[in-house]
Formats: structure tokens, sequence, C-alpha cells
């Protein structure tokens, strides 16, 4: 489970509090305006920003001062922070062995994950080869091969239209929640959080609330949700 404990985040005027448990094997949704602090909470319990208060622990473990790569979790970013010199095969690769000393059971265990995704026959292609669903997949395929049990979305599909978008999260949730990983996802979009989140955390006026479920949320949403969503309000049906 991970927990943010009296964390208090803060950069330059701006400060944001986080003070509640993200519960194991589902998705959370990291919703609110721009500018309220979302992707910086994820970049702290990734590691790449230290809180000036509180901690981090995973499992009641506290990882606040370890370092990115020594944290049991797995990025996906808006550019899929894919290697442009490096082959499909060697990029996925990276989930397994950062040498890419693969063996040949291995390169068997990428074959078999980038069938899982859907890049059959895609291994030598690099990136630039490849669409930008195509990418996406190739990206999630790292994160399937890493198997850490944590991973932090920050709006990897928002480039994606919308069809595209809606399949990839369908992938997350196919692939990812159902072998229990806990998902943590950063979106601007309310039907993101509505296709996949089990729960959303509401980021506004520098408090990141507790998460609610996503059914309760959004059928009665507080004040900063609602002014967030707009006059025309939520229109997409809630999951039942």
């Amino acid at each position: 489970m991970l927990t943010c404990d009296r964390l208090v985040l803060q950069q330059g005027d701006f400060a944001l509090r986080a003070h509640f448990e993200f519960a194991g094997g589902e998705v959370t949704a990291l919703i609110g305006p721009s500018g309220a602090g979302k992707s910086t909470l994820l970049a702290a319990i990734a590691g790449f920003i230290a809180p000036i208060e509180g901690r981090v622990s995973w499992d009641g473990r506290d990882v606040t001062y370890l370092a990115p790569g020594a944290r049991p979790i797995s990025m996906l970013f808006q550019d899929n922070n894919l290697f442009p010199h490096l082959t499909v095969m060697e990029n996925v690769g990276l989930g397994l062995r950062p040498t890419l000393r693969l063996t040949g059971a291995e390169r068997a265990r990428v074959d078999a994950v980038l069938a899982e995704v859907g890049l059959t026959g895609l291994a030598e292609r690099k990136p630039g080869a490849l669409s930008g669903g195509q990418q996406s997949r190739a990206a999630l395929a790292r994160v399937l091969l890493a198997e850490r049990p944590l991973i932090l979305m920050d709006e990897p599909f928002a480039a994606l239209g919308p069809g595209l978008k809606d399949e990839m999260l369908d992938l997350v949730q196919a692939k990812l929640t159902a072998a229990g990983r806990t998902v943590v996802m950063v979106t601007h979009d309310p039907a993101d959080a509505i296709r996949i989140a089990d729960a959303v955390v509401l980021v506004a006026d520098g408090i990141a609330a507790e998460p609610v479920t996503t059914q309760a949320l959004f059928a009665d949403p507080p004040p900063a949700l609602a002014a967030y969503l707009g006059e025309g309000g939520l229109k997409p049906t809630l999951r039942k």
C-alpha cells in the first residue's frame, strides 16, 4: 500500500499537502485544474522531488529519501521515454536488464510481452518507425516486463486520439491491474478516470484530498471539482 503521511511539497510559492493512503491493487486517478500539483505529487512519490515535511511509504517501508531507481516504481510518461537509437526489442528489454545483455530466455519474454500488447513482428523497428499508439504499447510492454508493483502514469496517452487512448487505458486495466499492480494516474480528462479508475484524488487549492470512489465523486462532485468540470458538468456514463 502506498502512503502519503503528512506530506508537504513546496516549489517556490506553491505548496501542496497530502495525507492519505492509496488502495493497493487499484487504479487511482489524480484530477484537478492545471497547475494544481498533480504531477508534483507524482514526482514526489517517484523520488524526483523531496518533501519539506512528511514521508512516503510503500507497504510500511519508508521510501521518502530513496533514489528513484531504488523505489518499487515504474513510470509511464507523456513522451513514452523510448530511446530513438534502440529497437523496440531493446527499449522493452531495458525493463529486464539495463545492460541489454539479454539471454535467449529473456528475449523470449520480450517477444511474449510484445505479443500481449499487440506488437508482434515489430521487435526490430525503432520508435521513429512506429505510430503514436505503437510507441505507447512499447512503453507499456517495458513496464510489464519490469514487474514493479507500483505504476505511476503522467498522462502517457494524452496525445492519442480518443479511440486509441481508450484502447490504451483498457490495456492498462487488463494487463496491470489484473496482475495486482497499484496504478496512480494523472489525468485532465474525467472520462479517463471514469473508464478505469477505482478511486479519484481531487488536487486543488493546495490540497490533495483523500481518495473517493469514482462513482461517488462524480455523482456528487465537491465545489472544487464542480468548478473544474464547468457549467456543462460531466456527461460520460459512470461505470456500474
